[in-house]
């Protein structure tokens, strides 16, 4: 799934070596000095002069899942995975110029092509201002909260793809350009941008090249989150108390479909999240509606009817017309037990499918428990899944989860 997990480029204790000459050598002997993590942040950071550095980290989470089928369990399947893997990377020159490379995992088997490594963010940065700055690359869209969170950043162990389904060629990414910028101490965050966008396969909708356009706009009534540029979090761990609501709209012409038929793709959605520290307790609630519209066309590879089968090529089919919704809580207790402290959640997900006149939702009962909040956790999960379009002795899935998750 569109996992758009970031890597959070906010600045650690400077435990650096400079480069005192350049021999291999020498570079090994700075990093190695240089990876001592702090205990607030995921990363190290290298100096490489007076207004250069560079940062570097990597993320883990790895599972085990048992899933049986309906009816009355009768598959059953048991299944250790790397959910994922990512190395982050992230250099500045001053305080305006910065870039961002960071690598994912691919899925799937290492005899079909998975355990490969491919480019998930490759950003050339320019941040002259709070208010504004431009990014130019392969980065996240402009788009909802679950896909700008990512799976180390929201609250329970599994994305919500069933409900957010925003096209994306690498975990949610895309080709592009982005301005994007926090006015008013960052109460207001916007950002704004064009991609390559989505079906620009052989046989598909869109060959004129159409880009996709995408925008986004915040508003936080309360503390401004603190997560960096214009990415988010689904908790905060109590460190704010947050009230955000967003706007978010996706639009390209012949956006889906095949060259026969095509369509335009539209999306919107609003999400909302909500965020308070009792006294310790923290509770946090979040909620998302979503409306796909793909011009009446059938998408390659969604499964609806009329749907053609999908070309080998990046960022093609699975968009689906219909509307959608999430709606989740947790709370934090306050209560350090051994080495952190547990927060249990629910979450629902529902999308009524238009051309099917289908359904498929989703439930999470879940626990985490936080070592180091996002940096350091335990996940257990239990989870439903129903699916009418299936056949009927295929419908439902039920599986935990049993997950850890780690960042440096």
């Amino acid at each position: 799934m569109k996992a758009g997990s970031q890597f959070r480029p906010t600045k650690i204790s400077p435990l650096a070596a400079r480069f005192a000459a350049r021999r291999l050598g020498s570079f090994i002997g700075a990093a190695t000095l240089a990876c001592t993590v702090s205990a607030a942040y995921a990363g190290a950071e290298l100096k490489m002069g007076d207004d250069a550095s560079v940062n570097i980290g990597f993320g883990l989470r790895t599972s085990f899942t048992n899933a049986t089928s309906s009816p009355a369990g009768t598959t059953q399947a048991n299944n250790f995975a790397v959910d994922n893997l990512r190395l982050y990377l992230s250099g500045s020159y001053g305080k305006y110029l910065k870039a961002t490379f960071n690598t994912e995992r691919t899925g799937g088997s290492a005899a079909t092509g998975g355990d490969a490594v491919r480019v998930m963010d490759a950003i050339a940065q320019f941040e002259p201002y709070e208010s504004f700055n431009v990014w130019l690359g392969r980065m996240l869209p402009p788009s909802d909260r679950s896909n700008l969170d990512g799976p180390f950043y929201i609250v329970p162990w599994a994305y919500p793809g069933i409900a957010s389904n925003y096209p994306g060629l690498a975990v949610g990414r895309d080709n592009g350009a982005t301005i994007w910028g926090k006015p008013m101490d960052g109460k207001v965050v916007y950002s704004i941008g064009a991609f390559n966008g989505h079906d620009r396969g052989a046989g598909l909708s869109n060959t004129g090249n159409s880009l996709l356009f995408a925008g986004r706009l915040a508003v936080n009534f309360l503390d401004a989150e603190p997560a960096p540029a214009y990415y988010t979090g689904s908790s905060y761990g109590g460190s704010k108390d947050i009230f955000t609501i967003a706007l978010v709209g996706q639009t390209q012409k012949d956006g889906v479909g095949t060259t026969a038929a095509p369509g335009n793709l539209k999306i919107w959605n609003i999400d909302a999240l909500f965020e308070k520290n009792f006294g310790g307790y923290v509770p946090t609630l979040e909620g998302a509606y979503y409306k796909y519209d793909t011009g009446g066309k059938a998408d390659c590879g969604s499964g609806e009817p009329g749907a053609a089968a999908c070309p080998v090529a990046d960022n093609v089919g699975g968009q689906v017309a219909g509307k959608a919704y999430i709606a989740g809580a947790s709370l934090m207790f306050p209560q350090v037990i051994g080495w952190g402290k547990f927060q249990p959640y629910y979450r629902y997900q529902r999308l009524n499918r238009d051309l099917s006149s289908t359904t498929i939702k989703g439930q999470d009962f879940g626990v985490n428990y936080l070592i180091k909040g996002p940096n350091a956790k335990i996940s257990a999960t239990y989870s439903k899944f129903d699916d009418s379009r299936l056949a009927i002795a295929a419908q439902t899935t039920k599986q935990f989860v049993l997950g850890v998750q780690l960042q440096y």
